[in-house]
């Protein structure tokens, strides 16, 4: 589970009702139930009328890479990379086809059995940055719909206070139903920019980093595999993955460089 975004919602919204709270507010001015069907109900609606069925159907896979943290460790994998590069220099690229039918990251495990089966490194690379494309790809799928939500959600907010607006125009005869009216106006207001802000379009951008990182993890593994094709030692093969990690970038010490060439 990500803290971070949960945690990020939960703050977001205390600040907001605390902030309403502090200022002399009723907690049940802010529970119009009719304000949230017209924000949420409009929002999902042009949702999908803007994006087919069989992209719907991601939104949850979406919400449940925004809500979890991913578990794979790209220092094991540094390790691992260099493990193998030791043991192609050594006995041949072959050997790896055990190490390649074993493996659990599916791009790696590609990666190496086209290595294994003797494909160009044009060729590898080639087809390895296609399914590195189609992962960007997805992922800017799941941004761009969340993305639209939040761009609805504070037009239908706008709607729904013009909506309450026309009834309290109406009801100027009945003096005691403009509280209700008025307090429905804004609160559709509020609830389309709140859910857009708090919600839908940080949720975009949470998959856009998800995505980002999940692009430099599989280029930093081809580069790799790449490089025991070429027959790199494996202290060039750290150098060359640690390179993608924070830590090289800002020149800390890079581990396991003892090895003689």
């Amino acid at each position: 589970m990500d803290i971070a975004t949960i945690l990020g919602i939960i703050i977001g919204l205390a600040a907001l009702i605390g902030g309403f709270l502090w200022e002399g507010g009723e907690l049940g001015g802010l529970m119009q139930i009719a304000s949230a069907v017209i924000v949420l109900g409009g929002t999902l609606a042009a949702v999908m009328v803007s994006y087919p069925l069989a992209k719907l159907k991601t939104v949850p896979r979406a919400l449940a890479l925004a809500f979890t943290s991913r578990k794979e460790d790209t220092t094991e994998l540094i390790e691992e990379l260099v493990g193998m590069s030791t043991i192609a220099r050594r006995e041949g690229v072959l050997a790896l086809e055990q190490k390649a039918a074993e493996h659990q990251n599916p791009f790696l495990k590609e990666s190496i059995q086209l290595v294994v089966d003797g494909t160009e490194q044009s060729m590898v690379k080639q087809i390895m940055d296609l399914e590195i494309d189609a992962i960007q790809h997805k992922y800017e799928g799941y941004a761009k719909i969340f993305e639209s939500a939040g761009g609805y959600a504070p037009t239908m907010g706008i709607i729904g206070t013009v909506m309450g607006l026309i009834h309290v125009l109406g009801s100027l005869s009945e003096p005691t139903a403009l509280g209700p009216s008025i307090a429905l106006a804004f609160t559709a207001t509020l609830y389309g920019v709140a859910s857009a802000n708090l919600i839908f379009l940080p949720i975009a951008s949470k998959l856009k980093d998800r995505g980002e990182e999940e692009v430099a993890r599989m280029e930093m593994m081809l580069e790799g595999v790449l490089s025991l094709q070429n027959g790199d030692h494996p202290i060039l093969v750290r150098r060359k993955l640690e390179s993608y990690t924070a830590g090289a970038r800002h020149g800390l010490p890079q581990s396991g460089e003892t090895e003689s060439v």
